[in-house]
């Protein structure tokens, strides 16, 4: 799944927060929900509006650019 069909970023929609595509589910609550312990399923069911396909996406996603030859870049964006 294309990261532009994954994740909109709206000034209209939360402030411009990062929320999961056609929602207003900030992306932040995944991690948010994962870090607190809550499963996967847990937080599909406290936001219905997430599919487990967008979840699961978002979550490679992000393991791909962590794990990333290019983390410096990475490194440099959030400096």
């Amino acid at each position: 799944m294309d990261i532009k069909e994954l994740i909109t970023i709206d000034p209209d929609i939360l402030g411009g927060q990062p929320v999961f595509a056609g929602t207003r589910v900030p992306v932040e609550s995944l991690f948010d929900h994962l870090e607190a312990g809550v499963s996967l399923d847990e937080f599909l069911d406290d936001f219905p509006t997430v599919t487990k396909e967008q979840a699961i996406a978002l979550l490679d996603v992000a393991n791909r650019l962590l794990t990333s030859r290019n983390i410096a870049q990475l490194y440099a964006a959030v400096a």
